[in-house]
């Protein structure tokens, strides 16, 4: 029997999601209140259903996908839902947020008598034909979502309590989204001091992987910056505030807090990102 599946929110990633698990014959519910037209055009696209709050704390599964910033108030809202209900779900908490805050939404979540799972999503929204992104979860009901694999999502159970799946997401974000700060940072720095043609082609000599990289995760990352501040910061809360390299992600939710304002105004931090990303797929690597 297919699980009834909530989905919250109807984001690119959401959206996604649900569309790959609507492929594969799942009911997928979730709130469109106070959402843009967009967003509405993108959930029906995506074969999303409109329901009520009370009908999404009735689903037996819900994930919550939201950004960071978000997820500790909608596990309050669904919280608030839940405890006047005799059903009680499974909430899968899927948002780039640090151990701390996984464990302040698995509190909340318990405390309405619905069970909790960790999540972390590693890769691009899915697309048909590919079979990512992964899904990997741990905590002590994480094996009650393996219904999902077979509803063609690539789930992965991490052999650990709550926050070994947001510790692997902070890890492996730290240093995929971390590379592409680092890149932007210097390319920005190379461009407005007349070096950005030399450090392309010494890229291509001397580092060619790094060059092919940042050719495309540079233009990748401009219209997500703005996400990224916020992931930045967990990651900052997951090093702990007294490690030394904290305030190294807090450098990067500047930087990115920096380029997402730009990409508002003049854009031209983000032009020369982008015309450094041109000329570097352009330069052949020696």
């Amino acid at each position: 029997m297919i699980p009834s599946i909530a989905i919250l929110a109807p984001g690119a990633m959401g959206s996604a999601v649900a569309a790959r698990l609507a492929e594969h014959g799942a009911n997928i519910l979730t709130s469109l209140d106070g959402r843009s037209d967009a967003t509405k055009a993108r959930a029906v696209a995506a074969g999303m259903i409109a329901a009520a709050p009370a009908e999404i704390a009735n689903a037996d599964i819900i994930l919550s996908i939201v950004p960071p910033g978000e997820a500790l108030a909608l596990a309050e809202q669904l919280a608030t839902l839940i405890t006047r209900n005799a059903n009680k779900p499974v909430i899968v908490d899927c948002n780039a947020v640090n151990v701390e805050t996984v464990r302040k939404v698995e509190e909340i979540v318990l405390s309405s008598g619905a069970r909790f799972v960790d999540a972390a999503i590693i890769g691009l929204p899915p697309k048909p034909g590919t079979k990512g992104p992964a899904l990997y979860v741990s905590g002590e009901d994480a094996k009650e979502v393996v219904a999902l694999r077979e509803l063609g999502l690539d789930l992965r159970i991490v052999d650990g309590p709550v926050g070994a799946a947001s510790a692997l997401k902070m890890s492996y974000a730290g240093i995929n989204k971390g590379l592409t700060g680092v890149g932007a940072a210097m390319v920005l720095a190379a461009t407005e001091a007349g070096a950005a043609d030399a450090l392309r082609d010494e890229l291509a000599l001397s580092a060619p992987a790094v060059q092919a990289r940042l050719a495309n995760s540079l233009p990748d990352m401009l219209p997500k910056a703005y996400r990224w501040v916020a992931e930045m910061r967990e990651i900052a809360g997951f090093l702990g505030g007294d490690h030394p390299a904290a305030l190294i992600y807090e450098g990067f939710a500047r930087l990115f807090e920096h380029i997402a304002a730009d990409a508002q105004g003049e854009g031209t931090e983000g032009a020369k990102l982008v015309a450094f990303a041109e000329s570097c797929k352009a330069t052949k690597p020696a």
